[in-house]
């Protein structure tokens, strides 16, 4: 078969073909990640689900390699590459929402902020990420954590359908009737399989929230953090919240003289009845004492781009994560050593409660395999300067290193970077073997292999 020419690609494409002869084309290959700097030989700005098909069928054609991009905060840069093709999702962002079904379909390049302005107009809400500019897509192929997680289950757990472009350049539907181990793959197995154009979700009733950010002194953090693993054992499952260890921004709510102090704080967020948030919160506020809090209704939506300032585009990102079962003394004692070294006002490191309905999903359910863990923790390094990252990436690794011991072997792959591919099978757990068998089905070439890859 002939192969298809750059020509014919522009032809077949409705969006924009971007080469490195075009003007736009350092603007067109730029990634969320400023430590990835990477030329491939195409960017197809995709439109619509024809677009996507072309790019794949370039790709595949041609023997080059494919990246897939749709909200593009894949912090190892899997939305990039050098030499290949990539398929740029990021104009594909609408979302409709079908209030009656309570459902939305994303397109493949939406973020949560578009996702959540749309579904906010008629106070429905599905599990999304904690920062608005983070993609539908990546967050639920790799089984999506968030505020709502506890009370509504994983973003995957959401899922209705999916409409996917496959390594055969086929447009197919996804669902628990149609492509039924595709649909099971696309839950947490990352994006293996093929390059999904639209989400169809399940919504849930939740408009108003009640939350914020509640700070606490370091010398507290043992204290906080024994705490908050009993509480949330079995806490009301509408309460969403995770305890994160940052520095202080120069918010007007923390006192002056602590801005830039590192603390520890829990990020609250009450999704049941409004007027019964300040008596949810009273546990966390029993902990030890309150150096400054921003606590209060707010919408949802708001509560998801709180923390958008602090993680624009362009800073240098290097992440590790592990999944925990148990916060014990010896993992507790690691998170004192460490966090209070964090390198930039940017870094951060989350600790995830993923019990209540996450655990009330089978591990062989869907591909995300670790029903039973209590957290996902991550260790988010992420900073302006270029020149640190040396000194920046070994305090990731060392801080990883130390908590490794007392976690699960496995991790969450949304917070992988690109040096944990030796850990794929742990990460899956028994649903690795049929994770391979899908992918030997769907995409036997390993045409989508720039991902935590599954190979066939």
């Amino acid at each position: 078969m002939a192969k298809l020419s750059m020509e014919q690609l522009r032809e077949r494409v409705h969006g924009a073909v971007v080469t490195p002869d075009d003007d736009d084309y350092d603007e067109a290959r730029k990634v969320y990640n400023a430590m990835i700097d990477k030329r491939p030989t195409v960017v197809v700005r995709c439109v619509n689900a024809g677009d996507v098909m072309a790019a794949v069928d370039f790709a595949r054609e041609n023997e080059l390699d494919l990246a897939v991009r749709g909200g593009g905060h894949s912090v190892p840069g899997f939305g990039t590459c050098d030499g290949g093709v990539v398929a740029d999702l990021s104009g594909m962002r609408g979302v409709r929402v079908d209030p009656v079904r309570r459902t939305a379909r994303a397109e493949g390049g939406a973020t949560w902020g578009d996702f959540n302005a749309a579904t906010h107009a008629f106070g429905l809400a599905t599990t999304g990420g904690i920062i608005s500019t983070t993609g539908v897509g990546g967050l639920t192929l790799g089984g999506g954590i968030g505020y709502l997680s506890r009370g509504l289950g994983l973003s995957c757990d959401n899922l209705i359908s999916a409409d996917v472009v496959t390594a055969d350049g086929r447009f197919l539907l996804a669902s628990e009737e149609e492509h039924d181990d595709l649909f099971w793959a696309l839950r947490g197995g990352g994006g293996n399989f093929g390059a999904v154009t639209s989400f169809e979700f399940r919504l849930s009733p939740v408009k108003d929230i009640y939350g914020g950010p509640i700070l606490y002194e370091m010398a507290d953090a043992a204290t906080v953090l024994r705490s908050f693993s009993d509480y949330i054992a079995d806490a009301p499952e509408e309460l969403g919240a995770f305890p994160a260890f940052q520095l202080a921004p120069p918010l007007p709510f923390i006192p002056e003289n602590r801005h830039g102090d590192p603390f520890i704080l829990i990020v609250s967020c009450w999704a049941g009845p409004l007027d019964e948030g300040q008596r949810a919160l009273q546990a966390f506020h029993d902990f030890a004492p309150v150096v400054a809090e921003h606590v209060g209704p707010m919408p949802y939506p708001a509560l998801n781009t709180a923390f958008d300032g602090l993680v624009p585009p362009g800073l240098q990102h290097y992440w590790k994560a592990n999944f925990v079962t148990e916060l014990s003394d010896a993992a507790i004692a690691a998170h004192e050593q460490h966090a209070p070294r964090l390198p930039a006002l940017n870094s951060t490191i989350h600790i995830y409660p993923i019990n209540g309905a996450c655990h009330r999903v089978a591990p062989e359910a869907t591909a995300f395999a670790y029903r039973d863990a209590s957290f996902a923790t991550v260790i988010a390094g992420m900073w302006p300067d270029p020149s640190a990252n040396e000194a920046n990436i070994a305090w990731v690794r060392d801080y990883y290193d130390a908590t490794a011991p007392y976690s699960e072997e496995g991790g969450y792959v949304n917070f992988m970077a690109d040096d944990d591919q030796d850990r794929i099978r742990a990460n899956y757990k028994t649903n690795y073997d049929r994770l391979v068998e899908v992918k030997g089905k769907y995409d036997a070439g390993n045409l989508f292999h720039l991902n935590q890859n599954i190979k066939p």
